[in-house]
């Protein structure tokens, strides 16, 4: 997006923390060229266009996705504020050269909340591959414990108790011009080589 464009959006659409091809082979430049430059860059510009002169125009992305949460008179305004949230959360959640040892607080919650870190991995994969159709698996914080949620669609935790910490987008256009129908390759893959557990351990304790 140039600069003119984004200071015409109140809600910007953000940098990707790292080159279109710093994911290969786990997730091409191809998918997401696909993936960020449309289909993010869609939620973005439809939400902006949603959100002209109504109360929200001036609210931060995160205010919005809570206070249109489980309004019907607002479900479309909803939808699209809480699928740029998730994506730009889903981005800080991929690293180049990610996955291996998780910081040391982190796992140590690991090892009380699942048993230890592999255990942890194969839940969120689990959640990840199980979750029926398009949606987010998450890891989370309740507490001192950590979980595995996953979502349906727009759905998001940051609209509940827990505390995001990381996720894995399993909507098709995640994966599919990389992996076709195997979401299991795609979410091991991820999580072996992609996981930005810093950015997990940089989460716990945040409100």
């Amino acid at each position: 997006m140039n600069t003119a464009a984004a200071l015409s959006q109140p809600i910007p659409l953000p940098r990707l923390p790292f080159d279109l091809g710093a994911l290969a082979p786990v997730i091409s430049a191809n998918t997401l060229n696909f993936h960020y430059g449309k289909h993010h860059k869609t939620y973005v510009d439809t939400l902006n266009n949603l959100i002209v002169g109504t109360e929200f125009a001036d609210m931060p992305l995160e205010s919005i996705v809570k206070a249109t949460a489980r309004q019907s008179d607002h479900t479309a305004i909803f939808n699209n504020a809480a699928q740029a949230w998730n994506h730009a959360f889903y981005w800080k959640s991929l690293k180049p050269k990610g996955g291996g040892e998780p910081p040391a607080e982190l796992k140590r919650l690991m090892e009380t909340s699942f048993g230890g870190v592999d255990q942890c991995k194969k839940e969120l994969s689990n959640a990840a591959v199980a979750q029926f159709g398009s949606g987010w698996a998450w890891l989370v914080q309740e507490g001192e414990k950590l979980k595995i949620v996953k979502t349906p669609d727009a759905i998001t935790p940051l609209t509940d108790a827990a505390r995001p910490l990381l996720t894995i987008d399993i909507w098709e256009h995640a994966y599919y011009l990389d992996y076709q129908n195997r979401r299991v390759d795609y979410v091991n893959a991820l999580i072996e080589n992609l996981a930005n557990w810093e950015f997990a351990a940089e989460n716990l304790g945040k409100k």
